[in-house]
This record gives structure tokens, sequence and C-alpha cells, in this order.
């Protein structure tokens, strides 16, 4: 299986790192979630890459990409367009987990020329949050656990130690590991930091706040990965996927909100099967 390559895209104020698996003609762009990085869909990347180019950038403020101020939907929005110009790619099966889902849902609503299709893994965030939740904002950073690693530790050692007892991590495999070590730098007073900044913390948090993820159709083939131990485990929390999204197919998979990390031999099959169908049902 192939490993990816690491390319930088020089935009105007932001420099994004991404990285390639694989030479097939079907392009397929992953963005990962909040705290992650894109080697978080090396897996996927390395089993597909006999068929598909995958894409993972490291979204601002995360990975080797750029720390700017600015978190908006649109700004991530726009550096994605930049990427797909720049891969000389008119659309793209589009992948994105968490947080990037709701990202990607406002996109295909503004965009739908740029989808071969939607694959929704384990949204969050989706819904517009009432005003007062802002105030909340710094429960939710001791209370959501893959927020534990955002933050300076006095060594690898006890930031390892931490890790360890999340749910993206569970198993520590050498996947796991891999992922692990490429969100953590160590600084020059030999201390270990989060690539993810407290600041993109915030401003991405205040994105969600505002804005609602789906308030028109999408109508491109969309695929809904449903966690067996995820985050929409109820009915209620698929209606509105159901509601707007015209060509829906949900596929429950092992595993919890991070199966890709978890479970990726089943993750994969689920990924690989959905877009052969689709190839499958526009043949002639």
């Amino acid at each position: 299986m192939s490993n990816p390559d690491r390319y930088t895209l020089e935009l105007p104020n932001l420099r994004l790192s991404y990285l390639v698996w694989g030479q097939g003609r079907e392009p397929l762009l992953c963005l990962h979630g909040m705290a992650d990085c894109g080697l978080v869909w090396s897996h996927l990347g390395q089993s597909l890459s006999d068929r598909y180019c995958v894409v993972a950038p490291d979204l601002r403020g995360h990975g080797e990409s750029d720390k700017p101020a600015d978190y908006s939907f649109d700004s991530i929005i726009a550096d994605l367009e930049a990427l797909m110009q720049a891969l000389g790619w008119e659309s793209a099966h589009i992948l994105a987990h968490s947080w990037s889902a709701k990202t990607v849902a406002l996109w295909a609503q503004r965009s739908p020329h740029r989808f071969k299709s939607l694959i929704l893994v384990d949204p969050f965030f989706m819904g517009r949050f009432p005003a007062w939740v802002r105030l909340t904002f710094p429960l939710f950073y001791r209370v959501l656990p893959f927020l534990k690693l955002v933050g300076k530790f006095p060594s690898y050692e006890v930031a390892e130690q931490i890790a360890r007892t999340l749910k993206q991590y569970r198993g520590w495999t050498a996947l796991q590991q891999e992922v692990f070590r490429a969100t953590i730098a160590q600084q020059s007073d030999g201390s270990w930091q989060s690539k993810f900044p407290e600041n993109a913390r915030d401003r991405i948090f205040e994105a969600i706040l505002n804005i609602d993820g789906l308030t028109a159709t999408i109508a491109v083939p969309t695929l809904f990965v449903k966690p067996q131990q995820g985050l929409n485990r109820m009915a209620w929390q698929l209606q509105p996927y159901k509601n707007h999204c015209l060509n829906l197919q949900i596929r429950e998979v092992p595993g919890n909100h991070w199966t890709f990390l978890t479970e990726p031999e089943a993750f994969d099959r689920a990924i690989s099967e959905f877009l052969e169908g689709l190839k499958s049902s526009s043949s002639p």
C-alpha cells in the first residue's frame, strides 16, 4: 500500500498543507474534524489508492497548515475551492467528519456542482445554537474529551497518557499512534503542545454557534456514515438529513465517532461500496 505525499498550497494569506494518496482518475477529498489532521484518513487513502486520487488537507489551524485569525465557514470553503482549483478538479467526491460535515453541507448547498457525492461521517454541531450556549463554551472545553489534548504538556509522555484515554485512540494501534504524533509538536522549552491552537478552537466554536448547516435541499448522492457508538443514534438526530438530502443512504458501521481510526477496515469497506455503487448506477 502507498504512503502519502505531502504538498503545500501557497494562498494569499495561508499556507495549506495536504496529503495525496494514489493516482486514480476519481477524485476524493477528505476533511478531518476539529483538532485532528489529514493523516486520520491514512488507512482509507491507502486502501483506495489504486482507484482514486485521495486528497486530505490539514484544514486551517490544524496540522502543518498555518494558524490564522479567521476560522469562518466562508474562509474554510474558500481554502477548499482554491485547493480544488490547484488540483485541477471541477468536482470531487467529498467526505467530511464531525464539525467539517457542517462545512461541506453549507458548501454543497451553495456550490452543488463541486460535488460528485457527499459523505457525512457522524456529523456534529450541524444545527444552529441559541445565543446562551456561548456562555457554556468554557464548560464545553472542559467536558468534551477530544479537546483534552488542546494545550501544552510538560512532556510527550504526559500527553500520550491522556491520549490513551480518548475514544479516537482506543486500542492504541500503530495508525492511532501515528495520528497522535502528527497532532502534537515539541516546543523550544522542551514541552509539547497541540498543533491545534486554543484561538482556533474558540473561533470555530463561535462560527458553529451562528449558522444552521441545513437550510436548503442537497440533491447530490449523499452517504450518512452512522457508527454504532457514534453521536447520531436517535431518529430525531437523523431526521434533518432525511428532510434535506434528497438522495440519501444511511450506512451503519462499527466503532465510535472516530470509526475510521478504531474500525478502519469496516469504515473503508462502507466508503468503497458506496463509491463503487455510484459507478455502477451511472454505467449504461
